[in-house]
């Protein structure tokens, strides 16, 4: 299962490790979108197996951020 961005923006870091337990509403990664910082929940529990996107990069809506197991 996937943990995807739900605006395009730039990730400014993850707040997650691969290996680390997901609790459902968790905060996994922020999002810099219009001088905001948004948090990315994850939408379901789980185990995080990798990260996706790079941070300080631009990343689009819907663009896959944290998989998890």
């Amino acid at each position: 299962m996937e943990i995807a961005s739900p605006m395009a923006g730039m990730l400014l870091r993850y707040s997650v490790g691969v290996g680390d337990a997901v609790a459902q509403g968790q905060e996994v990664a922020v999002i810099e979108s219009m001088k905001m910082e948004v948090p990315v929940n994850a939408s379901h529990a789980g185990t995080v197996s990798e990260l996706r996107a790079e941070v300080g990069g631009f990343v689009q809506e819907g663009e896959p951020l944290v998989s998890l197991q």
